[in-house]
């Protein structure tokens, strides 16, 4: 299934890999999973078609640039959120975890500020295959990166991309990516990657409404506190963005 169609309630499932999960990982994911059942429910609402196409006028893609959103593709608060964040702040270099219609908004967005470097990661190579196609429909490009998924590292439970080599130094890193799915705390393994980020650079983490990212985000605060950590919840599913203030 490409980024461009409409997608259902939970992620695709993770062709090539059959996770061994503990006993406390199915714990976790069944305790979870009620709790998560609304916050699922509600991201299936991506924006409404004006929101989609304001968005769209905004960065001069046509209206039938991004047809679907929802569900566990980006949503039009997450989207304008990164519009707003890199045409303010100009980051040169971007990597991305889980990539989409968020892949194909940065690329417009860090055009229209001037380019950069921008790496984008899924675990799913036709997906990656049918996200450069169509980037590449709209004159855009990005370092897209198949690569699989491996346990996580930083002692977090469930698997994270097998990304090296990244840059030492970040300006942005998006996270939305890997599924809840394979464990509700699985993002949690960006923060591995926060030390790379340069002072005032930023992670933006998508669904942080959700309670397994509520509790990544205590945790990260927690870890880094030269951090500056905030919740915008101006779309359906919420974003964590912390800034690196030392």
């Amino acid at each position: 299934m490409t980024s461009r169609e409409a997608t259902g309630l939970l992620p695709r499932a993770l062709h090539g890999f059959r996770p061994s999960r503990s006993l406390r990982d199915w714990a976790s994911l069944l305790t979870f999973a009620p709790i998560t059942a609304p916050f699922l429910l509600k991201s299936l609402y991506g924006g409404t078609e004006d929101q989609r196409h304001a968005l769209l006028d905004r960065i001069g893609l046509p209206h039938d640039a991004l047809p679907h959103l929802g569900s566990w593709k980006a949503d039009v608060g997450l989207l304008n959120l990164l519009v707003d964040h890199i045409l303010a702040e100009k980051p040169q270099v971007v990597v991305e975890f889980g990539a989409g219609a968020s892949t194909l908004v940065i690329a417009k967005a860090m055009q229209m500020a001037g380019g950069g470097t921008h790496i984008a990661f899924d675990q799913h190579g036709d997906f990656v295959e049918a996200t450069g196609r169509w980037l590449a429909d709209h004159g855009l490009e990005a370092d897209l990166r198949a690569v699989p998924l491996v346990p996580a590292p930083g002692g977090w439970p469930g698997l994270w991309y097998d990304h090296e080599p990244l840059p030492d130094a970040i300006d942005l890193l998006v996270v939305d990516g890997p599924p809840w799915t394979i464990h509700p705390l699985t993002r949690g393994a960006a923060g591995t990657l926060l030390g790379r980020l340069n002072p005032g650079g930023a992670v933006i983490l998508d669904d942080a409404a959700r309670p397994g990212e509520r509790v990544i985000a205590r945790r990260w605060r927690r870890m880094w506190p030269d951090f500056d950590f905030r919740f915008d919840g101006r779309g359906s599913k919420g974003a964590l963005i912390g800034r690196r203030v030392a």
